[in-house]
């Protein structure tokens, strides 16, 4: 699993990004990929793993540290 911390986060529209602690990139996180019903603050720090999307990469199953 990689790690990251959470740049922005949506929660009324459900989704946002998280920074890459190895490549510094971001990746697009959606709230259906949160585990266990995780409410995601800016700077929070994240576990997760990716696949790639129609428009690139994102986050799933997302749980906070």
């Amino acid at each position: 699993m990689k790690t990251g911390k959470v740049k922005f986060f949506n929660e009324a529209k459900g989704y946002g990004f998280i920074v890459d602690d190895q490549t510094q990139k971001e990746v697009f996180v959606h709230i259906s990929e949160l585990s266990n019903a995780t409410r995601l603050m800016q700077n929070d720090a994240v576990r997760y793993d990716v696949k790639m999307g129609k428009k690139g990469l994102n986050a799933v199953n997302v749980v906070k540290l």
